[in-house]
């Protein structure tokens, strides 16, 4: 998969750092007030909220959803619901293929996906058809608010009631709810991911988080040092090192980190999978070294680490045997 069909937010990480460092010269109260619009650059790149990409650009079928969240802001999800004439993959196990068409999706697993703080769910289609075609998943899209063309402002608030809004649909359709959910965050996605397991613990069947952090505060210091003195003035936490430990240790999880991360320092992600061993399990950890990737396993080894040698922040999830880490997890939650 080329890495162009991934949108780079590189380039407003450097701006937003510049931003920063000139709001910090002005005042901390510009920068209290102003944090969102650089946590949440939904402009970014040009266009991002009016050129919204579709799943139907690259083949696929889809439902365009508009959910209504309990605060009454009107989100923008995809639904890809799995059909049984696709051409089975390997990941089908015998007999699935025998239910009628309309309970097929039913036997397969649903993806949430969330993206990260750049672009619109539009520019990760290219992953969700990765997930449709080749591991035979349903798959939800979420737009978050003020992204896309999603009513509303981001905030950290509001994200966390944008999830659970898309998560509640799921529980309620007549075929998808019998159907187990995976959470599949990147970035901040993976902060948005963590923060709905630990509220929906007997909901989500497990979690793949990619190049996350610790929480915003933490994150200052690294990603924007001249503002951190005053990292406790930033109100958007995200506190994904509180709310992991609330998820239990029967809930795998895949962590996939990009060693080259110029945005969130690996040390993060390395740091989750600590605070994720710790959940109740006796680790034995299993150390395996490659030319591209280092994995660990815990428990049973339906936990994971893999650590992208030449991954940066954008770009992991094309690197070599990423998809192939993806794939074999996804698999291995329906073994015993």
């Amino acid at each position: 998969m080329p890495s162009n069909l991934i949108p780079s937010i590189e380039g407003f990480a450097k701006g937003a750092f510049a931003t920063a460092a000139g709001l910090s010269t002005i005042g901390v109260g510009l920068l209290y007030y102003g944090q969102n619009f650089l946590i949440y650059p939904s402009a970014y790149p040009p266009g991002s909220r009016t050129e919204v990409p579709v799943p139907s650009d690259f083949g696929l079928p889809y439902e365009d959803l508009r959910l209504t969240t309990s605060d009454n802001v009107k989100i923008q999800c995809y639904l890809l619901v799995q059909k049984r004439d696709l051409s089975p993959p390997a990941t089908l196990v015998p007999g699935e293929m025998d239910f009628p068409e309309d309970e097929f999706p039913a036997t397969r697993p649903t993806i949430m996906m969330f993206h990260g703080n750049g672009g619109n769910m539009g520019h990760r289609v290219p992953l969700a058809k990765v997930f449709y075609i080749k591991m035979r998943c349903n798959v939800m899209m979420v737009s978050y608010r003020g992204y896309g063309r999603s009513e509303g402002s981001p905030s950290e608030k509001g994200l966390q009631q944008d999830a659970q809004t898309a998560l509640d649909y799921l529980t309620s359709h007549p075929v998808l709810s019998r159907a187990p959910v995976i959470l599949y965050g990147q970035s901040i996605g993976g902060a948005v991911s963590i923060d709905l397991a630990s509220r929906n613990l007997d909901t989500v069947k497990a979690l793949i988080l990619e190049n996350t952090f610790l929480s915003i505060p933490k994150l200052i210091p690294q990603a924007l040092p001249i503002l951190s003195p005053f990292s406790f003035l930033c109100h958007q936490k995200w506190e994904s090192y509180v709310k992991l430990s609330k998820i239990p240790a029967s809930t795998p999880m895949l962590m996939l980190s990009g060693k080259m991360d110029e945005v969130v320092p690996p040390k993060h992600m390395e740091s989750l999978w600590k605070i994720a061993e710790k959940r109740g399990q006796q680790a034995t950890e299993e150390l395996k070294t490659e030319d591209v990737r280092e994995e660990r396993e815990s428990g049973a080894g339906k936990n994971r680490f893999v650590l992208f040698e030449k991954g940066h922040h954008n770009d992991t999830c094309v690197q070599p045997g990423y998809w192939t880490a993806v794939s074999e997890f996804v698999a291995g939650l329906g073994e015993p």
